[in-house]
């Protein structure tokens, strides 16, 4: 009897071990590309290429397209709203300034971008490869679909752009701003002639 379980045990242990491995190796590239904000960009972009070529081409799947849209629109409102949301709760840690007396304090997203960008892309290959089983072709007329999300997407930014006029923040980082200072005027001819 002892010897079935340790065969059980000995046989699970090089898969589970095999496993273990390729996650630490796909969580290894993974954090090798954090700091190439543009590139990985770049490949979610083509993704959604292909993804978008997939769709037009097997003129299909419109469901799947409409779910991936309400789980991106929600995934934007994540990235553009603040960690502590002022109106609802109260925190120890940093606010948001209401004033323009108001101390400083740095916009903290409750989405960060990294993450905002791993579950995007996650949700692009997930409905692309859910493309390819036919249960999920729902037989629907897209153009209906197409304008609730676009209705959707106009209420929800309205109400996020009013949010962020009210508590009066900017969810993007501009970088460091650069004062002009005086300019040179530039009435006459250039040299004085005295």
């Amino acid at each position: 009897m002892e010897g079935i379980g340790g065969d059980a045990a000995s046989a699970a242990s090089p898969v589970s071990q095999w496993g273990h491995d390729a996650w630490r190796l796909y969580q290894y590239y993974l954090d090798k590309t954090t700091p190439h904000a543009v590139y990985r960009w770049i490949g979610t972009l083509v993704i959604v290429a292909i993804y978008c070529l997939r769709v037009f081409y097997v003129q299909g799947f419109y469901i799947i397209s409409y779910g991936l849209g309400i789980y991106l629109l929600n995934l934007l409102i994540g990235f553009l709203s603040p960690l502590v949301d002022p109106e609802i709760e109260v925190a120890d840690g940093p606010l948001l300034p209401t004033k323009g007396s108001d101390e400083f304090k740095p916009f903290i997203r409750r989405l960060p971008e990294f993450k905002f960008w791993y579950s995007m892309t996650k949700a692009f290959c997930i409905a692309f490869v859910m493309t390819f089983f036919s249960v999920f072709d729902v037989p629907v007329f897209w153009p209906i679909l197409l304008c609730y999300w676009i209705v959707l997407f106009v209420l929800t930014m309205r109400r996020q752009i009013a949010h962020m006029i009210k508590y009066r923040y900017i969810p993007f980082n501009i970088g460091k701003q650069k004062y002009g200072g005086k300019k040179p005027s530039s009435s006459g001819g250039g040299s004085r002639g005295d």
